[in-house]
Protein backbone atom coordinates (compact mmCIF):
# COMPACT_ATOMS: atom_id res chain seq x y z
CA UNK A 1 0.00 0.00 0.00
CA UNK A 2 1.41 3.46 -0.90
CA UNK A 3 2.55 5.55 2.05
CA UNK A 4 -0.10 8.21 1.40
CA UNK A 5 -2.87 5.62 1.54
CA UNK A 6 -1.47 4.14 4.75
CA UNK A 7 -1.47 7.62 6.28
CA UNK A 8 -5.04 8.24 5.19
CA UNK A 9 -6.09 4.87 6.63
CA UNK A 10 -4.32 5.64 9.89
CA UNK A 11 -5.98 9.03 10.06
CA UNK A 12 -9.42 7.53 9.47
CA UNK A 13 -8.75 5.03 12.23
CA UNK A 14 -8.68 7.94 14.66
CA UNK A 15 -12.34 8.73 13.99
CA UNK A 16 -14.00 6.50 16.63
CA UNK A 17 -11.98 8.02 19.47
CA UNK A 18 -12.85 11.16 21.39
CA UNK A 19 -9.86 13.38 22.17
CA UNK A 20 -9.72 15.65 25.19
CA UNK A 21 -8.50 19.04 24.04
CA UNK A 22 -5.64 20.77 25.88
CA UNK A 23 -6.48 23.97 27.70
CA UNK A 24 -4.22 25.90 25.33
CA UNK A 25 -6.61 24.98 22.53
CA UNK A 26 -9.06 27.48 23.97
CA UNK A 27 -6.56 30.23 23.16
CA UNK A 28 -6.32 29.19 19.51
CA UNK A 29 -2.77 27.93 19.83
CA UNK A 30 -1.83 25.20 17.32
CA UNK A 31 -0.56 21.79 18.25
CA UNK A 32 3.12 21.58 17.27
CA UNK A 33 3.99 18.44 15.29
CA UNK A 34 7.78 18.29 15.37
CA UNK A 35 9.74 16.65 12.51
CA UNK A 36 13.46 15.95 12.82
CA UNK A 37 14.32 16.04 9.11
CA UNK A 38 14.44 18.60 6.31
CA UNK A 39 11.33 19.85 4.53
CA UNK A 40 10.46 17.84 1.44
CA UNK A 41 11.85 14.54 2.74
CA UNK A 42 9.72 11.45 3.43
CA UNK A 43 9.23 12.04 7.17
CA UNK A 44 8.25 15.65 6.50
CA UNK A 45 5.87 14.54 3.74
CA UNK A 46 4.31 12.00 6.08
CA UNK A 47 3.81 14.58 8.81
CA UNK A 48 2.23 17.05 6.39
CA UNK A 49 -0.23 14.41 5.19
CA UNK A 50 -1.02 13.40 8.76
CA UNK A 51 -1.36 16.91 10.24
CA UNK A 52 -4.61 17.93 8.43
CA UNK A 53 -6.32 14.68 9.45
CA UNK A 54 -5.29 15.16 13.06
CA UNK A 55 -6.33 18.83 12.91
CA UNK A 56 -9.78 17.88 11.65
CA UNK A 57 -10.22 15.29 14.40
CA UNK A 58 -9.06 17.67 17.14
CA UNK A 59 -10.94 20.67 15.78
CA UNK A 60 -7.85 22.84 16.16
CA UNK A 61 -4.82 23.73 14.01
CA UNK A 62 -1.81 21.41 13.83
CA UNK A 63 1.43 23.02 12.66
CA UNK A 64 4.41 21.02 11.36
CA UNK A 65 7.80 22.30 12.54
CA UNK A 66 11.15 21.08 11.18
CA UNK A 67 13.94 20.79 13.76
CA UNK A 68 16.77 19.19 11.81
CA UNK A 69 20.10 17.69 12.77
CA UNK A 70 21.80 14.93 14.78
CA UNK A 71 19.64 12.17 13.29
CA UNK A 72 16.50 13.88 14.60
CA UNK A 73 17.67 13.90 18.23
CA UNK A 74 17.41 17.72 18.18
CA UNK A 75 13.71 17.32 17.40
CA UNK A 76 13.33 14.68 20.09
CA UNK A 77 15.04 16.93 22.62
CA UNK A 78 12.63 19.73 21.73
CA UNK A 79 9.69 17.46 22.54
CA UNK A 80 11.24 16.02 25.70
CA UNK A 81 11.83 19.55 27.08
CA UNK A 82 8.34 20.78 26.19
CA UNK A 83 5.45 21.05 28.61
CA UNK A 84 3.46 17.76 28.75
CA UNK A 85 0.17 19.45 27.92
CA UNK A 86 -0.68 17.78 24.61
CA UNK A 87 0.41 20.81 22.58
CA UNK A 88 3.76 19.39 21.39
CA UNK A 89 4.03 16.05 19.61
CA UNK A 90 6.87 14.35 17.77
CA UNK A 91 6.29 12.75 14.37
CA UNK A 92 9.24 10.38 14.75
CA UNK A 93 10.93 7.90 12.45
CA UNK A 94 12.03 4.63 14.02
CA UNK A 95 15.83 5.03 13.63
CA UNK A 96 16.01 7.74 16.30
CA UNK A 97 14.05 5.55 18.71
CA UNK A 98 15.60 2.16 17.99
CA UNK A 99 19.00 2.68 16.30
CA UNK A 100 20.46 5.93 17.63
CA UNK A 101 20.62 4.77 21.28
CA UNK A 102 22.83 1.89 20.12
CA UNK A 103 25.20 3.82 17.83
CA UNK A 104 25.51 7.28 19.37
CA UNK A 105 28.08 7.78 22.13
CA UNK A 106 25.63 9.90 24.09
CA UNK A 107 21.94 10.47 23.42
CA UNK A 108 20.52 13.79 24.71
CA UNK A 109 17.49 11.89 26.02
CA UNK A 110 16.33 8.33 26.71
CA UNK A 111 13.53 7.37 24.28
CA UNK A 112 12.30 4.67 26.65
CA UNK A 113 12.06 6.96 29.68
CA UNK A 114 11.52 10.50 28.37
CA UNK A 115 8.87 9.90 25.71
CA UNK A 116 5.31 8.60 25.76
CA UNK A 117 4.33 6.50 22.71
CA UNK A 118 0.97 7.70 21.32
CA UNK A 119 0.34 5.80 18.08
CA UNK A 120 2.03 4.11 15.12
CA UNK A 121 1.32 5.70 11.72
CA UNK A 122 2.96 3.63 8.96
CA UNK A 123 5.76 1.21 8.09
CA UNK A 124 8.17 1.59 5.17
CA UNK A 125 11.01 0.05 3.17
CA UNK A 126 13.81 1.65 1.19
CA UNK A 127 14.87 1.54 -2.45
CA UNK A 128 18.42 1.86 -3.76
CA UNK A 129 18.57 4.57 -6.43
CA UNK A 130 21.50 5.82 -8.50
CA UNK A 131 22.19 8.83 -10.70
CA UNK A 132 20.38 8.25 -14.00
CA UNK A 133 23.47 8.94 -16.14
CA UNK A 134 25.50 6.13 -14.60
CA UNK A 135 25.82 2.97 -16.72
CA UNK A 136 24.74 0.43 -14.07
CA UNK A 137 21.51 -1.33 -15.04
CA UNK A 138 21.59 -4.03 -12.35
CA UNK A 139 22.74 -4.15 -8.75
CA UNK A 140 25.45 -6.63 -9.74
CA UNK A 141 26.90 -4.01 -12.14
CA UNK A 142 27.21 -1.49 -9.31
CA UNK A 143 28.76 -4.08 -6.98
CA UNK A 144 31.30 -5.07 -9.62
CA UNK A 145 32.39 -1.44 -10.03
CA UNK A 146 32.49 -0.83 -6.28
CA UNK A 147 34.69 -3.88 -5.70
CA UNK A 148 37.14 -2.70 -8.34
CA UNK A 149 37.10 0.90 -7.05
CA UNK A 150 37.09 1.02 -3.22
CA UNK A 151 35.54 4.19 -1.74
CA UNK A 152 34.73 5.60 -5.19
CA UNK A 153 31.01 4.85 -4.80
CA UNK A 154 29.41 7.53 -2.61
CA UNK A 155 26.05 7.26 -0.92
CA UNK A 156 23.98 9.81 0.96
CA UNK A 157 21.71 9.44 3.97
CA UNK A 158 19.46 11.46 6.27
CA UNK A 159 22.17 11.29 8.93
CA UNK A 160 24.35 8.94 10.94
CA UNK A 161 22.43 5.98 12.29
CA UNK A 162 19.36 6.36 10.06
CA UNK A 163 17.80 3.41 8.24
CA UNK A 164 19.24 4.55 4.91
CA UNK A 165 22.70 4.94 6.45
CA UNK A 166 22.56 1.44 7.91
CA UNK A 167 21.08 0.11 4.66
CA UNK A 168 24.25 1.36 3.00
CA UNK A 169 26.50 -0.14 5.66
CA UNK A 170 24.72 -3.49 5.47
CA UNK A 171 24.92 -3.39 1.67
CA UNK A 172 28.68 -2.72 1.81
CA UNK A 173 29.19 -5.53 4.32
CA UNK A 174 27.11 -8.11 2.44
CA UNK A 175 28.56 -7.20 -0.97
CA UNK A 176 32.17 -7.03 0.20
CA UNK A 177 32.59 -3.45 -1.02
CA UNK A 178 33.96 -0.26 0.51
CA UNK A 179 31.67 2.76 0.05
CA UNK A 180 31.95 6.40 1.11
CA UNK A 181 29.07 7.62 3.28
CA UNK A 182 27.99 11.28 3.09
CA UNK A 183 25.44 12.24 5.81
CA UNK A 184 22.89 15.01 5.23
CA UNK A 185 20.18 16.62 7.40
CA UNK A 186 17.43 14.77 5.58
CA UNK A 187 16.64 12.53 2.62
CA UNK A 188 15.58 15.40 0.35
CA UNK A 189 18.99 17.16 0.10
CA UNK A 190 20.71 13.79 -0.38
CA UNK A 191 18.32 12.92 -3.21
CA UNK A 192 19.02 16.32 -4.80
CA UNK A 193 22.71 15.42 -4.97
CA UNK A 194 22.03 11.97 -6.41
CA UNK A 195 19.98 13.64 -9.15
CA UNK A 196 22.71 16.24 -9.69
CA UNK A 197 25.49 13.65 -9.87
CA UNK A 198 27.33 14.69 -6.71
CA UNK A 199 26.45 11.28 -5.19
CA UNK A 200 26.49 7.85 -6.79
CA UNK A 201 23.52 6.45 -4.89
CA UNK A 202 21.32 6.43 -1.81
CA UNK A 203 18.72 4.30 -0.08
CA UNK A 204 15.51 6.35 0.07
CA UNK A 205 12.05 5.51 1.35
CA UNK A 206 9.99 4.00 -1.47
CA UNK A 207 7.03 6.34 -0.99
CA UNK A 208 9.08 9.48 -1.57
CA UNK A 209 11.54 8.08 -4.12
CA UNK A 210 8.86 6.74 -6.43
CA UNK A 211 8.14 10.16 -7.97
CA UNK A 212 11.81 10.62 -8.88
CA UNK A 213 11.97 7.09 -10.28
CA UNK A 214 8.84 7.38 -12.42
CA UNK A 215 9.97 10.82 -13.59
CA UNK A 216 13.26 9.39 -14.84
CA UNK A 217 15.39 11.53 -12.53
CA UNK A 218 17.03 8.51 -10.85
CA UNK A 219 17.28 4.79 -11.62
CA UNK A 220 16.05 2.20 -9.11
CA UNK A 221 18.18 -0.93 -8.76
CA UNK A 222 16.66 -2.78 -5.79
CA UNK A 223 14.27 -2.54 -2.83
CA UNK A 224 15.18 -3.52 0.74
CA UNK A 225 11.96 -5.43 1.49
CA UNK A 226 11.80 -9.25 1.56
CA UNK A 227 9.36 -9.24 -1.38
CA UNK A 228 8.94 -6.86 -4.32
CA UNK A 229 6.99 -3.74 -3.50
CA UNK A 230 3.62 -3.24 -5.27
CA UNK A 231 4.56 0.39 -5.93
CA UNK A 232 7.67 -0.72 -7.86
CA UNK A 233 6.78 -4.18 -9.19
CA UNK A 234 9.56 -4.23 -11.78
CA UNK A 235 12.32 -3.46 -9.28
CA UNK A 236 13.92 -6.60 -7.75
CA UNK A 237 14.72 -6.97 -4.08
CA UNK A 238 18.30 -6.74 -2.86
CA UNK A 239 17.99 -10.41 -1.88
CA UNK A 240 16.87 -11.33 -5.41
CA UNK A 241 19.88 -9.47 -6.71
CA UNK A 242 22.28 -11.77 -4.89
CA UNK A 243 22.50 -10.58 -1.27
CA UNK A 244 20.45 -13.18 0.60
CA UNK A 245 18.55 -12.19 3.73
CA UNK A 246 18.76 -8.44 3.10
CA UNK A 247 15.73 -6.93 4.86
CA UNK A 248 15.74 -3.31 6.12
CA UNK A 249 12.64 -1.30 7.00
CA UNK A 250 11.26 1.11 9.55
CA UNK A 251 8.18 2.99 10.75
CA UNK A 252 6.79 6.39 11.74
CA UNK A 253 5.00 7.04 15.02
CA UNK A 254 3.68 9.86 17.19
CA UNK A 255 5.24 10.56 20.61
CA UNK A 256 4.51 13.01 23.43
CA UNK A 257 6.62 14.15 26.40
CA UNK A 258 6.50 11.75 29.32
CA UNK A 259 3.99 12.97 31.88
CA UNK A 260 1.35 13.92 29.29
CA UNK A 261 -2.03 12.94 30.83
CA UNK A 262 -3.61 9.83 29.32
CA UNK A 263 -6.83 11.67 28.32
CA UNK A 264 -4.79 14.09 26.20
Amino acid sequence: MPASRRLATAALALAPFAFALPAAAQDGQPVRLIVGYAAGGPVDQGARLFAPALSKELGMPVMVENKTGANATIAGSEVVRSKPDGMTLWFAASPTITISPNVMKKMPFDPGKDLLPVAPVLSYYNVLVINKDLPYQKLSDLIQYAKANPHKVTYGSAGMGGSNHLSGELFADRSGTKLSHIPYKGNAPAMTDVIGGQLTMMFDIIGSARTYISGGKVRALAVTSPQRNPSLPNVPTVAESGLDGFDVGGWYGVYAPVGTPADL
